[in-house]
């Protein structure tokens, strides 16, 4: 049977075959390839014409959404504005309604000026710079054919792209390995730039013409090298995406990579020359003299015959097209065999491991092990079991969940905070303790393991932020312990004089260091101070206090342990006992509220939420409220003025809570999905992610707003009149951010089934009627919004 035909989706059209530069390094010049002695320097207005209109006639054929361009050489500025403004305009005019043109130039930026940049504005062309890092770096090999450096002009091309009038044309920096460079200076130089994404690309070399390995640098300089760069990445907070990095976490994760030199996805692109042939990717032009070469041209064959060549097709085979030391490498899915003309030696083709082998699998594995298992969710050895059935998706989906489903959540949250807790304890004292408890005691230290700031705090743990300790580990061992009713003693830390036990309380015994806590079934002593199960001390323990509401359900108000500070709003301290009174009065009303008016929601609620931290009062009588995502089981409320807006927030937040917890074992969107949208209650523009999380916590403040206008029915009040305005604003902003959503096309399947299932929980709230005046106020406020977030987009792109 036939392979299908994979379409080309990206196209490097040659505008001009010669450089200004005279890079010892480049694949064109200084390789095996020696074509481009014979091609024309520009190309002309006839092969314009005629690419456009193949690439058009490929679109339409294979229905394609969008296809990729890039305006490449030589060196592309030296064909001037005019030629380059000529193949924007022949492109766009070419392409078939609803194919959108992603256009680009890839610049060694010498010669860019304003005049382009006005031009590419124009145009909607973004510019890719190649730049090697700073000036002793770049001038490595990024040098005029006299021996002057570039790197002067090229920083001055980089800060015109930077100009609040230009920055939308950035598109990044890329940044040919010199293992002989320092790493991390390469690094710092290109981050203090400012780039939309850096690319790191290894030199092309061969297995005929292998690349530079210095005496001294070990068997896998290359590995090393990127390693360096990604140690001091992640020190910085992985301030710009860095395409590498970010293929080889997605390629660990079974998704798509970012790049044609790592992965098993099929290539999809095809080079234009300056005189109309069809050729493949310019890395082959390292293999031998002509191995790019299709023997097709624009003038002559359609792309789907350029797809059928045994060349491309050798590229789209996956898998099956790799050596058989390939095939059988455990890193085989992420690395795919590296770049495919880094795989060639003569004699055997490109039937060989990339030339970079040893430096691709150190680089990937040590990433997977070092990297990818320790922050978040813990990478999990071979398929991921599911910890939803496909009917518990769908309640999800549609923004409800029963008892079950969150509580089969929680649980799930529970094994993750058990991989976070041991990734931590190994190097603490009180490891040994945890293991005990573990072999025996399970349930016990479940009970501590399960509260939502023993996951908060282990991630902080990993990802290093201040404050972070071992101490907590003895801390959680110490709580899971009283509770199992061991006899121990452990040495505990004593933050702002107090001893903490993570769901029990503290202990203050004034001072910091460290203090023993002796434990034993009947209580515990530490600093001094003896605390019993039956008889609390002296006032000095505050116990954690727990409200029970109707039902039987109880809920944790913690006012007591330090790491419950993970939520954007700063947290209340101890309350007073008259505060803790109201609280437990609000609560046990807002219960009732929700048991009522959001009954789908209430049974979720009362399965995952274990904890209410009070946070501080927001200014001018302001509602705060959030949710943490390294929390689950916990949200953060300002107590309100009303039981009923409790009810809201809390129905509101676990929202973000259930979410959170879908989306640590399922992707709803792309998470290399840069753009960012507008989210109708926002005026600033917000990332995918923020913008599902808001859709989906609105659903509850849809629903919760719907019972009011159901109760208020007939009634002519200024309550009656708030709510209904309230409905028609949350109704039509949740609406409108489904159908966001739902056409951002970065959604995976599962994402898809979520927003229906959310679009078909808010549309019988659509049709509640809720009057003339509240429509038009919802309308209005709908339209401030929206002026208001063009007005920042206008600002920001003036800056």
């Amino acid at each position: 049977m036939p392979r299908p035909l994979v379409p080309f989706s990206q196209f490097v059209l040659k505008v001009h075959s010669r450089c200004d530069l005279a890079c010892d390094h480049c694949y064109v010049y200084e390789h095996a390839d020696t074509s481009w002695r014979g091609k024309p320097r520009a190309v002309s207005e006839a092969v314009l014409a005629r690419t456009a209109e193949r690439i058009a006639e490929h679109a339409r054929a294979h229905e394609l959404p969008a296809v990729h361009v890039v305006l490449h050489g030589g060196e592309p500025l030296l064909a001037g504005p005019a030629l380059l403004g000529r193949a924007a305009e022949l492109l766009r005019a070419a392409l078939p309604e609803g194919c959108a043109l992603d256009l680009r130039i890839h610049t060694n930026g010498v010669l860019l000026s304003e005049r382009f940049c006005d031009l590419f504005a124009e145009h909607g062309i973004k510019v890719g710079v190649s730049l090697d890092g700073d000036r002793a770096a770049n001038d490595r090999h990024r040098r005029f054919a006299d021996g002057r450096s570039s790197h002067a002009r090229v920083l001055a091309a980089v800060e015109l792209l930077r100009r609040p009038a230009y920055r939308h044309l950035y598109a990044g920096l890329l940044c040919t390995i010199d293992v002989e460079n320092d790493p991390v200076a390469v690094l710092e130089a290109l981050v203090a730039l400012e780039p939309p994404r850096i690319d790191f690309l290894l030199p092309h070399a061969t297995w005929d013409q292998p690349p530079n390995r210095p005496a001294g640098m070990g068997e896998t300089p290359y590995a090393d090298w990127l390693l360096a760069v990604h140690r001091r990445w992640e020190e910085l907070g992985r301030p710009v995406p860095v395409r590498t990095f970010d293929s080889i976490h997605r390629t660990l994760r079974g998704r798509s990579s970012l790049t044609e030199s790592l992965g098993l996805d099929p290539a999809d692109l095809v080079v234009v020359e300056t005189d109309g042939t069809f050729e493949q990717a310019d890395s082959l032009k390292t293999a031998y003299d002509g191995a790019p070469a299709t023997g097709f041209s624009v003038f002559e064959h359609a792309l789907d015959e350029v797809a059928a060549h045994p060349g491309m097709v050798a590229r789209q085979s996956g898998l099956a097209g790799l050596a058989e030391e390939c095939r059988g490498c455990p890193v085989v899915r992420s690395c795919g065999g590296g770049l495919y003309a880094h795989r060639y030696r003569t004699g055997s083709d490109f039937h060989n491991p990339s030339v970079f082998c040893g430096d691709l699998l150190k680089l990937i594995t040590t990433i997977r092990d070092r990297v990818v298992a320790t922050p978040g969710v813990p990478a999990q050895e071979g398929p991921r079991e599911p910890v939803l059935t496909e009917r518990q998706l769908g309640e999800l989906a549609a923004g409800y969940g029963g008892g079950a489903t969150v509580r089969a959540l929680a649980a799930a949250q529970l094994g993750l905070t058990r991989k976070l807790v041991a990734a931590v304890g190994a190097a603490s004292p009180a490891w040994g303790l945890i293991a005990s408890l573990d072999g025996g005691d399970g349930p016990a230290l479940d009970a501590v393991l399960a509260h939502p700031y023993a996951r908060a705090w282990a991630v902080r743990c990993l990802q290093g932020e201040p404050g972070a300790d071992l101490g907590g580990l003895a801390e959680l061992a110490a709580a899971a312990a009283l509770r199992a009713g061991r006899s121990f003693e452990l040495p505990l830390p004593v933050r702002a004089g107090a001893v903490h036990l993570p769901t029990l309380g503290r202990l203050l015994v004034g001072g910091d260091g460290e203090t023993v806590l002796a434990g034993d079934a009947d209580g515990f002593t530490a600093g001094g101070v003896r605390v019993g199960w039956d008889a609390p001390g002296d006032g000095r323990w505050q116990p954690v206090r727990r409200t029970s509401l109707a039902g039987g359900w109880t809920v944790a108000l913690e006012d007591t342990d330090p790491q419950r500070d993970s939520h954007q709003w700063p947290v209340e301290e101890r309350l007073p006992e008259e505060a803790y009174l109201a609280w437990s009065g609000a609560l046990r009303e807002a219960w009732e509220l929700i048991g009522r008016d959001l009954p789908g929601y209430a049974p979720g609620i009362r399965g995952g939420l274990s904890t209410i931290t009070p946070l501080r009062s927001g200014s001018e009588g302001r509602d705060v409220s959030a949710a943490a995502r390294q929390a689950f089981g916990a949200v953060g409320i300002a107590r309100p003025a009303t039981a009923p807006i409790l009810a809201l927030l809390i129905a509101h937040e676990f929202q973000h809570v259930k979410l959170g917890a879908v989306l640590d074992f399922h992707d709803l969107y792309d998470r290399a999905e840069e753009r960012l949208f507008h989210a109708p209650w926002r005026p600033d523009p917000r990332p995918l992610e923020g913008l599902f999380q808001g859709t989906y916590a609105h659903l509850a403040v849809t629903e919760f707003w719907a019972a009011r206008v159901r109760a208020y029915d007939g009634l002519a009040s200024e309550p009656a009149e708030h709510a209904r305005v309230q409905l028609a604003t949350w109704r039509g902003h949740t609406a409108r951010a489904v159908e966001v959503l739902a056409g951002s096309g970065a959604l995976t399947p599962l994402g898809l089934r979520f927003t229906e299932g959310m679009a078909a929980t808010v549309e019988p709230w659509l049709a509640l009627p809720v009057g003339a005046g509240a429509e038009a106020a919802a309308r209005q406020a709908a339209a401030e919004n929206l002026a208001e977030f063009r007005a920042r987009a206008e600002a920001v792109g003036r800056r």
